[in-house]
C-alpha cells in the first residue's frame, strides 16, 4: 500500500534537487563540514536510482531511441566539460578516462535495447560483461546499468518498484563501507596515515568523502521507498529538466571550486 502519491514531474525535481546536493558534497568536499557532507552525499542515492527507473520509463515510451540517445549524448559532451573538475575524485580507475551520468545512461539505453533484440541470452551476457568493463571508465561504474537492467527486466510491478533500489543500495554499502574502513581506521586510530595519504593524493579523494560512501546506500534505498510511491501519472511536463539542470548545475559548481582553489 502506497504511503503517499508522487507523480513524475515531482519525483523528477527531487531527483535534481539530490543530485545538485550530492555534487557539491563531492566537488566542496575540502570545505563543508563532515555531517552535511554525509547527508548531501547520500543524496545521490536517491538521484540515482529515481533517475535509472525514468530512464527504462523514458525507453519504453520513447517514439525515437535514436533521439533519445542524440539529445543524452549532447547535453552529455557539454557537461563533461565541468565533470572532471566537479566528479574527478570520484575517478577509481586514476586514468583519467571518466566520462558522466549521461553516458552511463547512453550505455544503459544500448544493454536495454540489446536485451530486447539479441535472442541468445548467452551472447546478450557476453556483451553486458563487456560493457561492465567499459561501465568502469563512467559515473557509477557497473551498478550504472544493472539497475536500469533490474527496472526493465524484473516481471511484477510491486517487486520492480523495489528491488533495483535495494540491489543497488546493498552493492553501494558494501563497497562504501570497503571504502570507509581504512580512512575510518586512520581517523580513529592515527594508524596507516601514510597509505591514507597515498589514497587521497591519488586523484583528490579526502578522507572525509571516503567515509561518506557508505551512506550513498541509504539514499538509493529512500529512492526506492520514493518510486514504491509513484502514482503513475506524468504531472507537468519535465521533459528537459535533466538535460538542462545537469550541465548547469555542474558549471556553476566548477565556477566555486576553481574560485575557491579546490
Amino acid at each position: 500500500m502506497k504511503v503517499f502519491s508522487l507523480d513524475a514531474y515531482t519525483l523528477k525535481w527531487i531527483a535534481v534537487i539530490c543530485m545538485v546536493a550530492n555534487h557539491i558534497a563531492i566537488g566542496l568536499a575540502p570545505v563543508l563540514p563532515l555531517v552535511p557532507l554525509l547527508v548531501m552525499y547520500a543524496a545521490g542515492g536517491l538521484t540515482y536510482v529515481v533517475m535509472a527507473y525514468f530512464v527504462v520509463e523514458g525507453y519504453r515510451h520513447t517514439s525515437s531511441l535514436k533521439k533519445y540517445i542524440g539529445r543524452l549524448f549532447v547535453f552529455g559532451a557539454i557537461a563533461q566539460i565541468f565533470h572532471p573538475t566537479v566528479l574527478g575524485v570520484t575517478d577509481m580507475s586514476g586514468t583519467g578516462i571518466f566520462f558522466n551520468i549521461m553516458f552511463t545512461i547512453i550505455l544503459s539505453l544500448f544493454i536495454l535495447h540489446m536485451y530486447d533484440t539479441i535472442k541468445v541470452r548467452f551472447l546478450f551476457w557476453l556483451l553486458f560483461a563487456a560493457a561492465c568493463f567499459v561501465s568502469l571508465f563512467m559515473d557509477l561504474y557497473f551498478i550504472g546499468i544493472l539497475v536500469p537492467l533490474l527496472y526493465h527486466t524484473i516481471k511484477s510491478e510491486n517487486l520492480r518498484r523495489v528491488l533495483p533500489g535495494i540491489v543497488s543500495g546493498a552493492i553501494f554499502g558494501v563497497l562504501g563501507i570497503l571504502s570507509a574502513i581504512a580512512p575510518a581506521i586512520y581517523l580513529a586510530t592515527g594508524k596507516f596515515a601514510e597509505e591514507i595519504h597515498a589514497i587521497s593524493a591519488q586523484n583528490g579523494m579526502t578522507p572525509a568523502l571516503m567515509l561518506a560512501t557508505p551512506f550513498f546506500a541509504i539514499g538509493c534505498f529512500f529512492g526506492a521507498f520514493l518510486i514504491r510511491n509513484h502514482n503513475g501519472e506524468r504531472g507537468k511536463p519535465a521533459k528537459w529538466l535533466f538535460y538542462i539542470a545537469y550541465p548547469l548545475h555542474l558549471a556553476v559548481i566548477a565556477a566555486v571550486v576553481i574560485f575557491l582553489g579546490l
